[in-house]
C-alpha cells in the first residue's frame, strides 16, 4: 500500500514511516493545492493530512473512485476534512487525540501570562534598546493569580487549561460547554456563553473549529466582556470574529488579547500586528519535539492497524 505524508515530519516519524511503509513524504511544509489533495485521493491507498489541507465536499466529489481509503489525521482538530463527504465517499478518518492535550493547555498558559504582564511588550522595549531602567510605575499589567478564568469548551484541553489555572495560580474557574463536568477541583458551570464573558477576567477559547463553532465569540460576546478582561485563543483562527476583535481592541471595549491562531491564518491582520496590547504567536499549540513524534506516531499507528486490517485505534 502507498502512503503519502502531506509536510514533513520529526526525524523520528520519518524514520518509522520510511522503514514500515511504501511513503512518499512532501517537502513542501504549505498546505496542499487542489491538483495535489486529488493525485492523493487518486494515487495513495492511505493520506496523512494536516492543518490546512483541505479536503473539502468538491474534492471527494471531483474523485468518484478514489483508491485512498483513509485520511490518518495529523493532529487533534480535523475541521479542515469535510469528514460526512470523507465516509460517502468510503473513506475513513483519524485524528490524533491526547497527544495534543498538555502542550496546547501549556501554549494558553503562555499567552494568559504573556498579555497579562506584557512580556511581549516589554521585550520589544529591550530589543530595541529603549528601556530606561526600572521604576515602580513602568509597564503595569494585570495580576493573574486568584484572578477569575472563564474557559469556553471542557474537553481534554479546556479541562488542561482549569487545572493549571486552579492548582497553579489558585484562580477561580468557570466554564461553558455542552453540558456540566465532573471536575477535581471548584469550577462553576455556566451555561450562557455571554454571561460567562462578563464574569471573569481572563476568557480562554478551547472549543473545537468547524461550522458549529464559527464566530462563536461576536460582538456579543466580546461586549459582555469587562474593559479590564483579557481573550486568549488556542482553538481555531474563525472560531473568533477577528473584525469584531480588531474593533473590540481599538476601542478599549476589553483590554488585550492572546492569539496562536487567526481567522485567516496564516494572515495576520496589520492593526492585530500594530497592538501593543496584543501577543501572537505562529500557531505553536504542539510545537514540541515530543508533542510533534507523538502525534505522527499516533498518525502512523492508525495507518498501521488499517494496512493490517485491525479496528482503527482513533475513528471520528
Amino acid at each position: 500500500m502507498k502512503l503519502l505524508i502531506a509536510r514533513p515530519m520529526t526525524a523520528a516519524v520519518e524514520a518509522r514511516a520510511r522503514s514500515a511503509f511504501d511513503v512518499e513524504i512532501r517537502s513542501n511544509t504549505l498546505p496542499m493545492s487542489s491538483e495535489e489533495m486529488l493525485r492523493a485521493l487518486k494515487d495513495f491507498d492511505v493520506v496523512v493530512p494536516t492543518l490546512g489541507d483541505q479536503f473539502s465536499a468538491q474534492i471527494f466529489a471531483d474523485v468518484p473512485n478514489p483508491r485512498c481509503k483513509l485520511l490518518a489525521n495529523f493532529g487533534v482538530g480535523y475541521n479542515h476534512i469535510d469528514v460526512n463527504a470523507a465516509h460517502a465517499a468510503g473513506i475513513a478518518v483519524t485524528n490524533t487525540p491526547g497527544a495534543v492535550t498538555d502542550a496546547t493547555a501549556d501554549i494558553a498558559m503562555t499567552l494568559l501570562l504573556s498579555t497579562a504582564r506584557r512580556a511581549g511588550e516589554g521585550e520589544r522595549l529591550v530589543r530595541v534598546g529603549e528601556w530606561q531602567g526600572w521604576h515602580p510605575t513602568q509597564m503595569l499589567g494585570h495580576h493573574v493569580t486568584g484572578k477569575c478564568v472563564g474557559i469556553v469548551g471542557m474537553g481534554r484541553i479546556g479541562q488542561a487549561i482549569a487545572r493549571r489555572c486552579h492548582f497553579g495560580f489558585g484562580m477561580q474557574v468557570s466554564y461553558q460547554s455542552r453540558s456540566p463536568k465532573d471536575m477535581e477541583f471548584p469550577a462553576e458551570y455556566i451555561a450562557d456563553l455571554s454571561a460567562l464573558a462578563a464574569s471573569v477576567d481572563f476568557l480562554v477559547i478551547a472549543v473545537p473549529g468547524g461550522a458549529e463553532t464559527c464566530h462563536l465569540i461576536n460582538v456579543q460576546v466580546l461586549e459582555a466582556m469587562n474593559p479590564s478582561g483579557i481573550l486568549i485563543n488556542i482553538a481555531r483562527g474563525e472560531v473568533i470574529d477577528e473584525t469584531a476583535l480588531i474593533a473590540a481592541l481599538q476601542s478599549g471595549q476589553i483590554a488585550g488579547a492572546g492569539l496562536d491562531v487567526y481567522e485567516f491564518e496564516p494572515v495576520v491582520p496589520q492593526a492585530l500586528r500594530d497592538m501593543e496590547n496584543v501577543t501572537l504567536l505562529p500557531h505553536l499549540g504542539t510545537a514540541t519535539e515530543e508533542v510533534r513524534s507523538d502525534m505522527g506516531h499516533m498518525a502512523l499507528d492508525n495507518v498501521a492497524a488499517f494496512v493490517e486490517g485491525r479496528t482503527l485505534p482513533n475513528p471520528v
